[in-house]
């Protein structure tokens, strides 16, 4: 058990605000320790909307950092970009990324614990720097945080719809205009808690739809997304009659090829780097399957 302790020189602040400005601890984190109690002003527990006085002393408990009860494995990882705050994968397609209740091998995280020494704990033990996620069968690009800071800085960008995300998908049937956007909220499936669906009362989910190609029955398509909604691109697709191919849980099998899944890639990540606060842009080259599929595709098509 580590201790900080501050005396507050300006007034004013939030008591969660002050202690992160004032210490290496994020917001988060600190909410977190106000919530349980390990952190008094004046000897006395306070809640996180406390406003700091001068002359106020603040004693901050923290607690040691619990083991991760996961093993770090030597799985060969594919980086477009690392440094102390980030670091970027193309994720390969079958590779999920954090351990579930029934699945504790083979996952993104089990990789990078092998790799890094840090990452950032908000997510807790089973979660450790993952920001955003992609779906298991999904490949491309995903940004994984080193530290707390960084994590709540990109968490932000996130919910501020300034991280920007675009993917590539080739699609059933032939969408008749060349842009879309697909405004429809998503929710859990009332009749199957294993998938999304539209529903009214869901959370707002908006994906942009743009034709790259068309082919005989079938497009490529580049998807930008505004939300981050679980299976948003798969569960929008098929809204629209145009399910994602190869996605077993919302479409059909591909009949060219073994996909192993849906043919989706999150393409490119562009991002304000949490330190240097550059605007950065990291690109995952489509995989081979996805290449030889357009090439079958366009053969078809001639």
């Amino acid at each position: 058990m580590a201790k900080e302790n501050l005396i507050v020189e300006l007034a004013g602040s939030r008591i969660d605000k002050y202690i992160s400005e004032n210490t290496d601890l994020s917001r988060s984190r600190v909410q977190d320790l106000v919530k349980d109690g390990k952190v008094l002003v004046n000897g006395k527990v306070v809640k996180s909307s406390y406003k700091v006085e001068e002359e106020d002393e603040i004693e901050i408990d923290i607690p040691d950092d619990i083991a991760l009860d996961l093993a770090a494995e030597n799985i060969p990882l594919d980086i477009l970009y690392e440094d102390q705050d980030i670091i970027v994968i193309n994720k390969p397609k079958g590779m999920i990324v954090h351990p579930t209740t029934s699945i504790h091998t083979g996952t993104l995280v089990n990789a990078l614990l092998y790799h890094c020494n840090d990452l950032s704990g908000i997510n807790g033990v089973k979660r450790p720097g993952i920001v955003h996620r992609i779906d298991k069968d999904t490949t491309g690009c995903i940004v994984v945080c080193k530290n707390d800071q960084a994590h709540e800085f990109i968490a932000q960008q996130l919910v501020d719809k300034t991280c920007h995300r675009e993917y590539k998908a080739i699609v059933m049937g032939n969408i008749p205009q060349d842009q879309a956007l697909i405004d429809a909220p998503i929710g859990r499936d009332p009749n199957d808690r294993q998938k999304m669906a539209i529903v009214e009362h869901g959370k707002e989910a908006r994906t942009h739809v743009k034709v790259l190609e068309r082919f005989k029955n079938s497009c490529f398509v580049e998807c930008t997304l505004e939300t981050g909604r679980t299976h948003q691109i798969r569960v929008h697709m098929k809204f629209i009659q145009h399910p994602v191919m190869g996605d077993l849980k919302y479409g059909k099998k591909c009949d060219y090829l073994q996909t192993n899944g849906q043919v989706l890639h999150a393409y490119q990540l562009t991002l304000i780097h949490p330190t240097t606060k550059e605007k950065m842009t990291f690109t995952a080259p489509l995989p081979s399957y996805f290449e030889s599929l357009l090439e079958i595709l366009r053969k078809e098509s001639q």
